[in-house]
């Protein structure tokens, strides 16, 4: 009698500890039994569905109290919880065609009173591609009441890092050149026609630039400067609306209009070109010191 009591009670012990191995893989999430085939139990699709729906049953394993005639174990303490279905990625939306965000670039332009507004219209407008691969926005530096402005045509891998125009090998260059007139960040204004880098530094295609071209020609307004340097055959091209290349196009003074006043423009090289081409610094040298010149007359009246 006292032996049938004793192995009454081991298998109640036994299933007792069933019953706690069951309970604690369901709070853990192990609802179903493991086949030979994986099955993804997260995917959306109705192919999914419809896969893991036609994949044969497997009998599960019978516990082995089961076959030995035990009752089996009680239900769960804890009920497990249903399996979630992961969330689908949203993809970025992606930006307008290149004339809608023209169009809706020149009306945000004109709406910014101030340089600060633009810069922050900027900083949250959506419709230039390249703003998606650049690190920062990169607006401007220096001096916006200075009467100097100059820029350039995109900012670089460093100017993408710092969010500052002309900071690399070229925004030293650039320093130097000023530096020899008298002209420091101070007493100049800095921007680009594109603020944001372009992947891998390469050329802004034509769309980016005309998507851009609305808010640089705003902060050239803004800013109102009393001469307008174009570093570069690009910004040039851009602002100044000619064909000829840098070499022919710099060191003569042309007009750019800002619908507010007529500032005289020059365009001369990209220091980034002076770097790779230094027989061009001689003529850069002349352009230097035909803007310094510019700068000793009576400014224009606004």
């Amino acid at each position: 009698m006292s032996s049938t009591l004793s192995d009454s009670d081991d298998w109640a012990g036994d299933r007792d500890a069933l019953a706690d191995i069951l309970a604690f893989h369901l709070e853990a999430g192990v609802d179903v039994a493991l086949g030979e085939e994986p099955v993804n139990r997260f995917a959306e699709s109705e192919a999914s569905r419809a896969a893991a729906s036609s994949a044969p049953a497997r009998e599960a394993p019978r516990p082995a109290s089961a076959s030995a005639g035990i009752a089996p174990a009680p239900a769960a303490r804890r009920a497990a919880p249903a399996p979630v279905a992961a969330p689908a990625l949203l993809a970025p939306a992606a930006p307008p065609p290149p004339d809608v965000a023209a169009l809706e670039a020149r009306e945000a332009a004109a709406a910014a009173p101030d340089l600060d507004a633009l810069r922050a219209l900027l900083e949250s407008f959506d419709g230039c591609p390249l703003k998606h691969t650049a690190t920062r926005l990169v607006f401007a530096d220096g001096n916006p009441a200075a009467r100097l402005m100059l820029v350039g045509e995109a900012p670089g891998r460093e100017e993408d890092i710092e969010g500052k125009p002309f900071v690399g090998r070229s925004g030293k260059l650039l320093d130097r050149m000023l530096a020899a007139i008298g002209i420091d960040r101070t007493s100049a204004y800095i921007a680009n026609v594109v603020p944001w880098r372009p992947p891998g530094n390469r050329t802004p295609t034509p769309q980016e630039t005309a998507i851009c071209l609305p808010f640089i020609r705003r902060q050239i307004e803004l800013a109102n400067p009393d001469i307008l340097v174009c570093l570069g055959g690009p910004a040039a091209q851009t602002l100044l609306d000619i064909r000829d290349g840098i070499t022919k196009a710099r060191g003569r003074w042309m007009e750019y209009d800002t619908g507010r006043r007529v500032i005289p423009a020059l365009a001369t090289f990209h220091p980034a070109y002076l770097l790779r081409t230094p027989l061009g610094k001689r003529m850069a040298w002349r352009d230097m010191l035909t803007i310094e010149a510019k700068l000793a007359e009576k400014p224009s009246t606004p």
